[in-house]
């Protein structure tokens, strides 16, 4: 039942919560914890989950939670909650993007800003903790530098170029960060609203029931704009339920004629327009755009406020004024109001942001979107509450409420503790005694004539199903009349029909739940005599037409009319010889199915323990394809079986390797994932090994002794192959080696190092699709890389050089470098850019020589 309660919340009123000032998550309250989730998160979280949210356990590491402490219960809690995200039809993905996002709250209120002074003297702030923003820009999927740009610098671009925008100091930075961390709960919290109701929301059109959970009334030893805005709502609240309940149902008594003497109470109309009344409003006042300061609008309230009975000043110099609300008399701070009125979030950090590869980050700062265009100056805090609330009460106006006054016993929050002034002072300024008057002496329940006779009316024999009597009134008067319940409970008034107990209300119930089981037991038993009278009439039609089918069958079978009970009898030797005809065919069938079935079996047994006998000697070997043939029923269990006996075979064959010739099949298998189907000498180095060591450079001593300097022990590849020179297109002969860590060029006569690069500085291999031997390796634009530039070499081993570097940087870098074949692509000549260019010189592949290799300007054309 509470699930059902919960799926039935009312969007928009739920909503409206959230946007009062959130100030308990930067600015908690002394003596007070700052929200839940937090010290659920900490404590009931795994620690793989904590892990992935770059948190720890400890409530006091964290800036935002310092000085509270965390409850045992709170372990317990975070499993509800995200068992209460999986029942709300949350993915596991948007959870754990929740997580993400508080997570992303506590780390942010850990960021500490320095002031730093420029060298033209201005001020400027870094942020020292640097791991907490490397950490938090992971949870956000965004780049660090975007991060601290848009909190330490004004109008930065979302660039991640740290001298981008105008340095902020220190403070600034701060208050900033406060205002996101603020901002991204905030909408997180409407997010979530959102995302529940969408998932709960039914087509089908039915009732709800919303629960307004709101703000109590604030007097606190410094209040503020928060304290100002929550006891605001709470006046307008107060003014709905005086205005729905003790203004409106007793102006329903006097419409109606009914005998009233009217209870006084208290209508704070007053302070609601001096709040909110335009124009003049201390609302109204506070938007005023002229306005700069505090002490303007305190000026400026004072002006237009002073001579309200429930509007007072408190001095000269004080910044303060009073004003009395329907409970107490509150002394309000103007200090920060104008701040903490337009405290919104700047439009560069939602454009940063936005840039968040977390969508949902994305969705919760829709306006950093560089394709929206928002010309329209964002409203004010003021506005918002204002005008959401006039929206929240216009929802609740056409709604049927019931209100539950929650009375605080005593003001140290301790149990077990009646404090009768405190008490009696709640229930006066709540306006409870006089509705306790009105409930006693008026009516608790009320309900259109139309409405109550149509509810009603089937307790009455003569008004059910139709009442032909003369008017409602007159038929209402027939239902009470006849109910045993004192005619004084009901009231009959002009439009309405009044209850005046509630206990009398839930007889009346009764009753007529009572007389709802009667009519449903009297409409079963008209429906099954009607059911049953139905099935009667069908079975009589059905034997009169069996018998007349039966009758003409026998005249055309034997031509024999029906005579007597001879021709009775004589009719039944003939039936029953046909039944025994028939009960052998069915014996004869059975017989058949259960001969094919054995037959079948025998068929099966017969060719599993056979298969082993007429496989070929050679038929371990993975290139075997010979398989006994099957009968035409087992072909399915036949290839099922050979495709498992082929799969064993492989496994055998890998088996039968050392570790040496894995390593070369993995290279096989390597070369054929990058080059089969895309390069056409591909298919002439299938059948070669790949040998590695062509020249025997292991067993060189000299070589020996230049690789335990340059650490290059181990040797992949080794051989002499032709080096293209870039300014002419010339060969050049140079010894290539390739060891586990680098690339290495020797002269082929003294072994001396002419060039080392490292495996990691290698980002990428271009080739041509063409038979030529060409292959271009792409170095980083690192202080080698801009020197130096690309390598172009010719080798026959072309296929086997690309596939071994492919291994040899996947290796050392972790990611494989990209292999780019086509026929034409750029190199990096030092400090020139060259374009290769293969054409296919229309040659067979037997005539096929060394390619001709051209230089024009900054093109480098290839004819093979």
């Amino acid at each position: 039942m509470e699930s059902y309660l919960i799926s039935k919340l009312i969007l928009r009123e739920i909503q409206w919560e959230c946007t009062l000032p959130i100030t308990r998550i930067t600015d908690p309250i002394i003596g007070e914890r700052n929200f839940h989730i937090f010290y659920q998160l900490l404590l009931g979280a795994d620690l793989q989950l904590l892990k992935s949210l770059k948190l720890y356990r400890n409530v006091e590491k964290y800036e935002l939670l310092r000085n509270t402490t965390a409850m045992e219960e709170d372990r317990m809690n975070f499993h509800y909650t995200k068992r209460s995200l999986d029942v709300l039809g949350l993915s596991c993905e948007e959870s754990n993007s929740i997580f993400r996002v508080i997570a992303v709250v506590l780390k942010l209120g850990n960021f500490i800003f320095v002031p730093i002074t420029n060298i033209d003297g201005t001020e400027g702030c870094q942020v020292s903790n640097v791991y907490e923003v490397q950490e938090t820009a992971q949870l956000l999927n965004m780049e660090a530098q975007i991060l601290i740009n848009c909190l330490t610098r004004a109008n930065s671009s979302n660039s991640a170029q740290e001298d981008v925008g105008c340095e902020m100091d220190a403070r600034q930075a701060a208050t900033n960060r406060n205002t996101l961390c603020r901002t991204l709960y905030s909408r997180l919290f409407t997010w979530l609203v959102n995302k529940i109701n969408e998932s709960l929301k039914s087509t089908q059109r039915e009732k709800n029931l919303a629960l307004l959970d709101f703000y109590g009334f604030e007097v606190l030893d410094h209040n503020s704009f928060e304290q100002f805005a929550i006891n605001y709502s709470a006046e307008k609240i107060h003014q709905n339920f005086v205005f729905h309940v003790l203004r409106s149902e007793q102006e329903l008594y006097i419409r109606e004629g009914l005998e009233w003497s009217r209870i006084d109470y208290f209508d704070n109309e007053s302070i609601c327009e001096l709040i909110d009344k335009p124009s003049y409003g201390i609302l109204s006042l506070i938007n005023e755009p002229h306005l700069n300061s505090n002490d303007a609008l305190l000026l400026r309230v004072q002006q237009c406020c002073a001579g309200h009975p429930n509007f007072m000043t408190t001095g000269s110099n004080s910044m303060c004024f009073q004003i009395r609300h329907y409970a107490s008399v509150v002394n309000y701070s103007i200090h920060r109001f104008l701040e903490k009125n337009s405290d919104m979030l700047p439009k560069y950090i939602s454009a940063a942001f936005y840039q968040s590869k977390l969508s949902l980050v994305q969705s919760l700062f829709p306006e950093g979107n560089p394709r929206r265009q928002v010309t329209k100056k964002p409203s004010t805090l003021s506005s918002n509450i204002r005008t959401q609330l006039q929206t929240l009460l216009a929802i609740v106006k056409h709604r049927r409420s019931h209100y539950v006054f929650c009375i605080k016993p005593n003001e140290g929050k301790q149990p077990h503790q009646f404090d009768m002034a405190l008490v009696q002072h709640q229930v006066r300024y709540m306006s409870l005694m006089p509705l306790v008057h009105l409930c006693r002496t008026g009516h608790c329940y009320h309900l259109l004539h139309v409405k109550f006779f149509h509810r009603y009316k089937l307790l009455n024999s003569l008004t059910w199903p139709h009442f032909h009597g003369g008017s409602q009134v007159e038929g209402i008067a027939l239902i009470i009349r006849n109910l045993p319940l004192p005619s004084a409970e009901f009231t009959i008034g002009t439009k309405n029909v009044f209850v005046r107990s509630p206990r009398t209300v839930y007889e009346l119930e009764q009753f007529r739940r009572l007389r709802i089981s009667e009519l449903a037991v009297l409409i079963q038993t008209m429906f099954r005599m009607y059911h049953a009278r139905k099935r009667f009439q069908r079975m009589r039609h059905s034997q009169m037409i069996i018998s007349s089918a039966w009758r003409t069958w026998r005249e055309c079978r034997f031509g024999i009319p029906f005579t007597g009970r001879r021709h009775l009898w004589s009719l039944y030797r003939v039936a029953r010889e046909e039944y025994r005809s028939l009960k052998y065919k069915r014996q004869v069938r059975w017989a058949i199915d259960i001969i094919g079935r054995y037959y079948r079996q025998w068929k099966i047994r017969q060719f599993l323990l056979t298969i082993p006998l007429r496989l070929p000697p050679n038929t371990l070997s993975p290139l075997s394809t010979e398989w006994p043939v099957a009968p035409a029923f087992l072909a399915d269990a036949s290839r099922h079986l050979r495709s498992i006996y082929h799969r064993w075979k492989c496994y055998i064959y890998r088996n039968s390797f050392d570790q040496t010739a894995r390593n070369r099949m993995r290279e096989k298998v390597t070369a054929s994932i990058i080059f089969k189907d895309r390069k056409a000498s591909y298919g002439r180095s299938v059948g070669h090994p790949f040998v590695g060591d062509y020249v025997r450079l292991r067993h060189n001593q000299q070589w020996k002794k230049i690789c335990a300097e340059t650490n290059d022990q181990y040797v992949v590849f080794a051989d002499i192959i032709n080096k293209i020179a870039r300014s002419s297109g010339k060969f050049v002969p140079i010894l290539l080696v390739l060891s586990t860590s680098s690339l290495l060029l020797l002269d082929q006569r003294t072994l001396q190092i002419k060039y080392r690069v490292p495996a990691s500085e290698i980002y990428r291999m271009s080739l041509s699709p063409y038979l030529d031997d060409i292959a271009v390796f792409h170095v980083k634009a690192s202080e080698f890389g801009r020197k130096k530039g690309d390598f172009v070499f010719q080798t026959g081993h072309v296929i086997e050089i690309v596939t071994k570097m492919f291994l040899v940087i996947q290796n050392a870098t972790g990611k494989p470098p990209e292999i780019h074949i086509s026929t034409e692509f750029e190199a990096n000549f030092g400090q020139q850019t060259v374009i290769f260019s293969f054409k296919y010189g229309g040659m067979s592949d037997l005539a096929q020589g060394p390619p001709k290799v051209t230089r024009k300007a900054n093109r480098m054309e290839i004819i093979v």
